[in-house]
């Protein structure tokens, strides 16, 4: 069975077929780094981890684009707009950039422990501010961007007019002239629905560049557009991300790489589903964001207890990427109880006996352990449906555990099924699933508490003594001692 994927863009599963096989580029939209990532964040990073898995398993040379939003993320909010990384700068009383690398190292920590390999290239917008420019004037020059008081916006109504705007989002372009909403700023548009592409910097605006039009900085759509372009071409096999990003972001970059480039971005649009609360989104409007070490460390309010990472990626493997994920503790510790049964079967079956030319004696077991095997393959072809190989894998852990009891003979099943059986099982959880034994968690641990100690020292630093003492009591609620040497220096160790 050919892997099919489902196209956000056609609204339908495809035969997925690279533009230049055996070489795949695949671009997906990275953090904004105005702060630590969450649990809602986790979803897309281990969804297209996978998907990048399985393309380089079955042997695609693949190119995997992951941007760093560290500039122009913002609402349209007129002239006075100002994107997330500058304004959470001077919140935190720091530089624009010295607030970018502290989060790009935690969204970086975070991921290593959910086991996702890293990109092959993961660009900057603060690095392509050229690129960025020279794409605007494209825009400017074909007749489709206006300039304004020093900004820049994208023409909706007259891309709208030869091109089909919305088709991606499912927004009709009418409603969208007609029903945005009413924001400072707006009277610089010529159409409510237009997007910015540069806004001029008020003077206390803090991340600036020259330009062609002043001093000022991109905005957010433009970015994904200009480091998609520089690296994977004008037309590229797979975009991923969230589908909370359709609607602006991405419809936004349709709109503008097929103006420069004189051709759609990519050939398959993939969007994976929300996490959310209670049947909410997880996101700072609605107050109800765990963020990743909360989740490692159990330190909020909705968490039972600490989560380890490979119980959240199992978590989220064990729902189809297009479905929506509901959040809660329950569900995290049925996913613990879950992963540790799946692994003890694991291991059993790696230490079974493989007897040479050994035959079935129970053919009707041989077919169903035959038949569930094969399956993995139909499952993950039919666009990445992980739910469904993890659940196959729990309909052999019975079988394994009554070979280990006795209850089912060894010989029940011949010696190819059995060494079948142990390939597909290693190549699908470690290789392609990416997961790994809970248990071996020591080296995460010990990286959790690293990361404890230096968000206390910086609590400390700062004479947040109810954070410092707060973190302390909780880790010996846990039974880990932290303790206060000289020098600011502290140590941990178990009690």
């Amino acid at each position: 069975m050919p892997l099919k994927v489902y196209n956000s863009f056609t609204k339908e599963k495809e035969e997925f077929i690279p533009i230049n096989p055996p070489h795949v580029g695949m671009y997906v939209c990275g953090p904004t780094v105005s702060g630590e990532s969450h649990l809602g964040h986790a979803r897309p990073y281990i969804t297209f981890d996978v998907v990048y898995r399985y393309l380089l398993y079955l042997g695609y040379k693949v190119r995997y684009v992951r941007n760093i939003t560290d500039a122009g993320h913002f609402e349209e909010e007129g002239r006075e707009a100002e994107d997330k990384i500058s304004k959470k700068a001077q919140l935190e009383k720091v530089e624009p950039m010295e607030l970018v690398h502290k989060y790009t190292n935690l969204f970086h920590w975070a991921f290593r422990q959910f086991n996702t390999l890293d990109p092959n290239i993961e660009p900057t917008a603060t690095g392509h501010i050229v690129e960025q420019i020279g794409m605007i004037e494209k825009l400017i020059d074909a007749g489709y961007a206006y300039v304004v008081n020093g900004s820049v916006y994208f023409d909706v109504k007259k891309y709208a007019e030869n091109y089909d705007y919305g088709k991606l989002s499912g927004r009709v372009v009418d409603d969208l002239l007609e029903t945005t909403r009413e924001l400072e700023g707006q009277e610089e548009k010529r159409n409510k629905a237009d997007f910015a592409l540069w806004k001029s910097a008020p003077p206390k605006h803090i991340m600036r560049w020259n330009s062609p039009w002043g001093e000022g900085f991109p905005g957010w759509h433009i970015e994904c557009s200009a480091m998609a372009t520089k690296y994977l071409g004008p037309r590229f096999d797979i975009h991923g991300g969230g589908m909370d990003l359709m609607f602006p972001h991405h419809e936004s970059e349709i709109a503008q790489s097929t103006i420069c480039n004189h051709t759609p971005p990519a050939k398959y649009w993939m969007h994976n589903n929300m996490i959310t609360v209670n049947g909410k989104k997880m996101g700072k409007s609605y107050n109800n964001q765990i963020t990743l070490t909360q989740m490692f460390s159990g330190d909020h309010p909705l968490l039972t207890q600490p989560f380890s990472p490979m119980v959240i990626r199992f978590f989220i493997l064990q729902t189809h990427y297009r479905s929506t994920l509901d959040f809660s503790s329950e569900a995290l510790v049925a996913a613990e109880k879950g992963l540790k049964r799946l692994f003890e079967a694991f291991e059993i079956l790696k230490k079974l006996p493989v007897v040479e030319m050994q035959e079935a004696t129970d053919t009707e077991l041989e077919e169903k352990i035959n038949k569930l095997v094969d399956e993995f393959e139909e499952f993950i072809n039919d666009d990445f449906n992980t739910a469904k190989v993890l659940a196959n894998m729990f309909e052999i852990v019975p079988v394994i555990n009554s070979m280990k009891d006795g209850l089912i003979k060894t010989d029940a099943i011949s010696a190819a099924t059995l060494e079948k059986l142990k390939v597909k099982f290693t190549v699908y959880l470690h290789d392609i699933l990416g997961l790994k034994d809970p248990n071996e968690n020591s080296l995460q641990l010990n990286g959790i508490m690293d990361l404890l100690i230096q968000i206390r020292k910086e609590a400390k630093s700062k004479k947040d003594f109810f954070t410092s003492d707060k973190i302390r009591k909780q880790l010996a609620d846990l039974g880990i001692e932290m303790k206060d040497e000289k020098e600011g220096n502290m140590s941990w160790s178990r009690m």
